[in-house]
């Protein structure tokens, strides 16, 4: 007879973690249904368990998720933020900002607004997603596809096909974003809004990641669950173009960072622009993706993940004020903060 339990999660941030917890626990044996809510940090799972008591269901199912960073409790965890996390984070962040405004002023990374295609700062916006809870999904696509076809014997031509299809698709897709800009002729108040919708995304991001305003989850630009399930669930079709096809949908799935460049290359009004601009920050993307590929790579099991993932959080933020900046200087709202 299936039962249906309700636990707590612990470790999650964004949407994209919704997606990830349902697919895994959905894989278990024995699991019938798995529905993760994001605003309430629950996921009901509903199963055939035999006479294991709650606990041990629990415990089960936990062991599953804590390879992704996740774990399941029978009460609400005290939300317990490490504040000392920031002494180390904040110079972290600090020089970041510090080394990317001296290759800006150098000219070779120039941040995204409403008259200049920023191919570097995408690729830098790209590994800063590669190494958050965001694409935590992407990660454990990435993950599943490289332990099913290593079971096989087949180690490299997967991975390979994985990477292939997602920078493929990130430029011909992130090209039609761009015609499709160009049609609808987006005038200067268009591009104004357009670089303030960017701006408030990143920003929401970058709160998400410092993990210190719960209720901040909510207000993240999301895709439908319906779309990123699907997605993910092509990981599990056996076929040789698996990969490939796997690679591509990545394009769709909801990943905050991925939907700000989306909606950046909007502005660009040209295929080429655009298919750089996306290609670009999947390029940023690759190294973190590709060690994940070809070994077991894990930032969130680290111990100082808290860390990392804080000091990307600022650094998010620090690209939401920047680009905000830029936005209203290109709108002649204001005068140039930063200039070359």
């Amino acid at each position: 007879m299936a039962q249906s339990y309700t636990f707590h999660v612990n470790g999650m941030h964004c949407n994209s973690c919704v997606i990830l917890t349902q697919s895994e626990l959905k894989d278990i044996q024995g699991v019938i249904d798995a529905k993760t809510s994001l605003r309430q940090n629950q996921v009901q799972v509903t199963g055939e368990f035999g006479d294991k008591s709650q606990e041990q269901v629990m415990n089960e199912l936990s062991e599953v998720l804590k390879p992704h960073g996740y774990s399941l409790s029978l009460e609400k965890e005290a939300k317990i933020t490490k504040w000392s996390d920031f002494a180390y984070a904040v110079p972290i962040a600090l020089l970041f900002v510090v080394v990317f405004i001296l290759l800006q002023k150098l000219g070779i990374v120039n941040l995204v607004n409403t008259s200049e295609v920023s191919y570097g700062t995408a690729f830098v916006v790209g590994l800063i997603a590669s190494v958050s809870t965001c694409m935590a999904v992407v990660g454990g696509i990435v993950l599943s596809l490289s332990a099913s076809f290593a079971k096989e014997g087949d180690k490299v031509r997967p991975q390979a096909m994985f990477h292939v299809g997602r920078l493929v698709s990130f430029f011909v897709l992130g090209g039609a974003i761009g015609v499709l800009g160009s049609v609808f002729q987006l005038g200067a108040t268009g591009m104004l809004v357009l670089g303030i919708i960017v701006a408030l995304v990143l920003f929401v991001l970058g709160i998400n990641l410092l993990d210190i305003l719960p209720w901040a989850k909510k207000l993240q630009l999301t895709m439908p669950n319906a779309l990123g399930s699907r997605a993910h669930g092509l990981k599990d079709a056996n076929h040789v173009l698996t990969p490939l096809l796997v690679g591509i949908v990545t394009f769709f799935l909801p990943c905050g960072f991925t939907q700000s460049m989306q909606i950046y290359t909007l502005t660009t009004g040209s295929f080429l622009k655009g298919g750089l601009t996306m290609l670009s920050f999947a390029l940023g993307t690759l190294p973190v993706l590709a060690l994940l590929s070809f070994s077991s790579l894990g930032i969130h099991k680290k111990t100082q993940s808290g860390i990392f993932f804080k000091a990307a959080g600022l650094i998010v933020i620090f690209f939401a004020v920047f680009n905000l900046i830029n936005t209203l200087a290109g709108a002649g709202i204001i005068d140039p903060v930063f200039s070359l």
